[in-house]
């Protein structure tokens, strides 16, 4: 069993480059897989390995990086490795939206724990907001919830420049580092009631029970799992081998899908060429699971 951990920080981070080979070292010397994102104005991460390993990595890095505790932090398990290598990236926005969150920038407590988020989502006047990409929308979303259905996160200030301000606006978005950088500008852009789910997707469906539970569909996931379900166990989506995108049960049972090649989504946008090379990949995998052994560029999904 691995242990799954994602986090996110939002202080000043100097010597990228210096911090960048220091993580890297870390991941690899306790067997870590996943990602880190670091970038001057803070670090997102999701990693997993063993769970002692994660404990000392996580000790370790927070004393690297000089951080207390993090913004937020999420734990799921994995019955198989949802990472495959370790990666840590240095970029110029831990969340691309060409605007920086500082430490002169005061941000007021916006967060509304699970337990009381289905109150204020309930609210006719409240907008609901789902900050994600239309492809995590489609896998599973609260009801109700709009998406504004951008597939780049930079373009997203020129959606909420539409928002009225004087509306309650409740975001929503994985883990929550999404709905951070956004209410930070939407604050500085004089908005007054902007509220955020604490922990993101992942910490609702943790603490609040399916019977009592205003989620419909799952969650998808940047690993190997794709999507998790209540209690953050592992959803029925998979990875389309064309598009990559998630695809569902439904999915696979179209005449449009092939199994490492196309599935409904990408079918008709795909050049013969391009289905052609994703079938030789595929006879790659086929061959590979027949011997035993693991195709280089063979995914886990299930």
């Amino acid at each position: 069993m691995f242990t799954v951990f994602g986090f996110y920080k939002f202080q000043k981070i100097n010597d990228l480059k210096r911090n960048q080979k220091l993580l890297k070292n870390l991941l690899i010397n306790k067997n870590i897989d996943g990602s880190i994102i670091i970038s001057k104005e803070g670090l997102n991460g999701s990693i997993s390995g063993k769970n002692n390993n994660i404990k000392t990595t996580i000790t370790r890095l927070k004393k690297i990086l000089s951080i207390k505790k993090f913004d937020n932090f999420n734990n799921s398990k994995s019955e198989f490795k949802p990472f495959h290598k370790a990666k840590v990236k240095i970029k110029k926005e831990v969340v691309p939206m060409d605007f920086k969150i500082s430490n002169r920038i005061k941000k007021k407590n916006t967060h509304i724990d699970p337990t009381r988020w289905n109150e204020l989502i309930k609210n006719k006047e409240t907008f609901l907001l789902d900050t994600r990409k239309p492809f995590e929308y489609k896998v599973g979303s609260f009801k109700k919830s709009i998406n504004p259905n951008i597939d780049n996160f930079r373009d997203f200030p020129k959606y909420l420049k539409r928002l009225k301000k004087d509306q309650p606006i409740a975001m929503f978005c994985t883990g929550g580092i999404r709905c951070e950088k956004a209410s930070a500008y939407l604050e500085k852009k004089g908005f007054k009631n902007i509220y955020q789910l604490k922990g993101g997707i992942l910490n609702y469906l943790k603490k609040i029970k399916q019977k009592n539970s205003l989620w419909k569909g799952e969650c998808f996931v940047f690993d190997n799992r794709v999507s998790l379900k209540h209690g953050l166990v592992q959803g029925s989506y998979s990875i389309c081998g064309g598009c990559r995108e998630p695809i569902s049960f439904k999915d696979k049972k179209s005449k449009k899908y092939e199994e490492g090649v196309t599935c409904p989504n990408c079918f008709n946008k795909l050049s013969k060429n391009q289905k052609s090379r994703f079938r030789m990949r595929q006879s790659q995998v086929y061959k590979a699971k027949l011997s035993g052994k693991k195709y280089n560029f063979q995914k886990e999904f299930n």
